[in-house]
């Protein structure tokens, strides 16, 4: 019987110009712009609302209360990646911390990314480096179990295959597939060179029914407004 491979190291990133055309764009916007999909769950979230970030996810799953592959997917990832970690949404445990951290920022690494917990907000802040997660638990963890690090894994509701891009900010993360992007980043743009153009005809008088086309929806529904 042949053996898993626990760690691969050889996967596809995308271009940094990729990365960084499409981090112009909010997670919200890219999120509807290529069809309202890539949302991970809304339980995670940035440790401080002025944390974003954009780059390559390296996906790691972790055993609940226990960081051992994740400490192990630091020494394997790169400049400008994004460290995914999968814990089963384990909410009562602090995975991750400041001495992580610091693995982390001295590698270049772009931002973690957990649905379980993480602590030592207050220095993560102060370090600088985005941090996103299910939850802030103060308790500890242990080293115990090995995992994939690298192979398609599925958190917050939402399958990431290593390389597909990842962006996060103050309302939460979307993941792209890293061959869609450049198909996304022109639907982003779209998206707001449109939205742009409402807000400017809303300054100039325009209203929410006239400009959304709404006129015949209420209509058909039966709206009364009172004369």
């Amino acid at each position: 019987m042949e053996q898993m491979i626990h760690v691969k190291t050889k996967f596809e990133r995308p271009d940094a110009d990729v990365v960084k055309r499409l981090s112009a764009f909010s997670s919200a916007t890219i999120h509807e712009a290529q069809g309202r999909k890539g949302a991970l769950s809304s339980r995670i979230k940035p440790i401080d609302r002025s944390m974003s970030f954009c780059g390559p996810a390296v996906t790691v799953r972790c055993a609940p209360r226990d960081n051992l592959m994740l400490q192990v997917a630091i020494h394997y990832a790169q400049e400008g990646d994004v460290v995914l970690v999968g814990a089963g949404e384990f909410t009562e445990a602090g995975t991750f911390g400041d001495v992580l951290g610091n693995a982390m920022k001295a590698k270049g690494i772009a931002a973690m990314v957990t649905d379980s917990g993480v602590r030592d907000t207050a220095d993560l802040i102060e370090l600088g480096l985005p941090v996103f997660s299910g939850s802030i638990s103060i308790k500890g963890t242990v080293k115990e179990t090995l995992g994939p690090i690298n192979h398609p894994i599925v958190i917050g509701d939402e399958v990431i295959y290593p390389g597909d891009i990842l962006k996060g900010d103050a309302d939460g993360v979307v993941v792209v597939r890293r061959e869609e992007a450049e198909e996304v980043i022109a639907l982003s743009q779209a998206r707001v060179d449109k939205e742009n153009e409402l807000i400017k005809q809303y300054h100039a008088g325009g209203t929410t029914i006239e400009l959304c086309n709404l006129t015949d929806v209420l209509k058909e529904k039966g709206l009364l407004v009172e004369d």
